[in-house]
């Protein structure tokens, strides 16, 4: 029997064919054997600035995560510079540049684009992972204003300009059309070290961080959209030193020297420094110290803020009922030893329900074994986070801590069954299942691994 040429051709480039579709539908999450996406992780190593990324996925043999540095990214001076926060928005990633020079030598942000798509199908989403993390725009220069912080409000990105006396808005659409640094917005507000607070796209709160002069206890109150024909003013808060601000539920809360302070928020512009009320909540005095208690930074749990305050014994988690009609602090105990501090919680709703906190315990200048804190913030599930108790201590690797840089940093996959773990001081990054509250895997990934994001599912 002769063979055909042309059909033994058609035949190969046949079953090439299938064999690719077959290995692209696996990529997709759709395979079986193949290993799947789960997350796409990024994390800031400070041991050369730059910024890695990796896929971490799931085969028969368990999970997968091989680090590769984001191509393009800006060389940055190790002596000179270092990072701020980094922060996600419709998959575009910015990150923070902070010199050591008053911004006269070489700050700003760089925006990477994650590489990630989502695809919306009613009550879920697809995720691809179809190219590499990319570098959109870097604006960095002495005319920046040595940016500080970083927050996402609305899915817009906003730097704190702190050396300009103001901040500037990145809306992620925009960027994600223009891939242009003229799509940043500035504005004038805050000054010194400015914290931020933005609420609906249309106004911004921004604080100054003055302990003394004319400035103590100012904060900004800014229009923000091309709608308001409206100008902002000042309101002055009873104490100064304000580090930390944050909206919730249509309220504006602030980290004074004293306590916390908040606000209705005012997106009208309809009200004056005269009739705009500032509430004030006492955390109490340091039974050591006498001085007030107060916070550096807040995290929201959808109708709640959260923070920590007090050392040692007097350590406390510390949440704030933003729709109540009278928000009052309820505490939680989270006792530490002396040598370690707890920092800003970072908070999940799992698929099953169970609302956590996560907290880690780092060093302050002592070798002490630090730990992951897990708090179970409403056991009864009544939406009242009264009996919120600890439901886990996970010790955890070595912090590396530089100035604001390599505390421990957390993050939670699109699908929020999985958190990852940085751990500084012994370049490793830890997956945690949400659903055990065990940890499932340990990669060394070296470098000195510190803030990190998850984008995708």
């Amino acid at each position: 029997m002769k063979t055909n040429p042309l059909r033994m051709l058609l035949m190969v480039v046949s079953a090439t064919a299938a064999t690719a579709y077959s290995q692209s539908r696996a990529e997709e999450g759709h395979g079986l054997k193949a290993a799947r996406p789960i997350t796409r992780l990024m994390w800031q190593d400070e041991s050369n600035l730059t910024v890695r990324w990796a896929d971490l996925t799931r085969g028969e043999a368990g999970f997968v995560l091989t680090p590769q540095s984001v191509s393009g990214f800006p060389s940055l001076d190790a002596m000179q510079q270092s990072f701020v926060q980094m922060e996600d928005a419709n998959g575009v990633v910015v990150v923070g540049i902070h010199d050591q020079d008053n911004g006269n030598f070489q700050s700003g942000w760089v925006a990477v684009h994650a590489g990630v798509e989502e695809e919306e199908h009613g009550n879920h989403s697809h995720w691809h992972y179809k190219k590499p993390p990319s570098v959109m725009v870097s604006q960095l220069g002495k005319d920046q204003g040595n940016p500080a912080h970083v927050y996402e409000y609305q899915r817009d990105i906003l730097l704190a300009n702190d050396k300009k006396n103001g901040f500037t808005i990145l809306p992620s659409l925009a960027l994600l059309k223009s891939t242009s640094a003229s799509v940043a917005r500035f504005y004038s507000g805050g000054g010194n070290h400015i914290t931020l607070a933005s609420v609906g796209r249309k106004v911004c709160y921004a604080t100054w961080a003055d302990r003394e002069g004319e400035n103590i206890g100012r904060v900004d109150v800014v229009p923000i959209s091309s709608e308001s024909g409206k100008g902002g003013y000042q309101l002055r808060l009873p104490t100064g030193g304000l580090h930390g601000a944050t909206s919730n539920s249509g309220r504006v809360f602030f980290a004074p020297s004293d306590g916390i302070c908040w606000v209705d928020a005012d997106t009208s512009l309809v009200k004056t420094p005269k009739t705009a009320e500032v509430h004030h909540l006492s955390l109490g005095n340091d039974p050591t110290t006498g001085k007030p208690l107060r916070t550096g930074a807040f995290s929201n749990h959808e109708n709640f803020v959260l923070f920590t305050t007090g050392a040692n014994d007097n350590a406390t988690l510390c949440m704030i009922d933003a729709k109540s009609p009278k928000p009052t602090v309820q505490r939680l105990s989270v006792p530490v030893p002396e040598g370690l501090t707890l920092i800003t919680p970072k908070c999940i709703k799992t698929p099953t329900g169970k609302h956590y906190a996560f907290l880690f315990s780092d060093r302050r200048g002592s070798e002490l074994e630090e730990s992951l804190i897990v708090v179970d913030l409403d056991p009864n599930s009544d939406g009242n986070l009264s009996d919120a108790k600890i439901a886990k201590t996970i010790p955890v690797g070595a912090s590396k801590i530089v100035g604001h840089g390599g505390h421990h940093e957390l993050c939670f996959s699109a699908n929020r069954r999985l958190a990852c773990i940085t751990n500084p001081g012994d370049g490793s990054i830890w997956v945690l299942s949400l659903a055990s509250l065990e940890l499932e895997s340990k990669f060394q990934v070296n470098g000195v691994p510190s803030r990190i994001l998850a984008i995708g599912g």
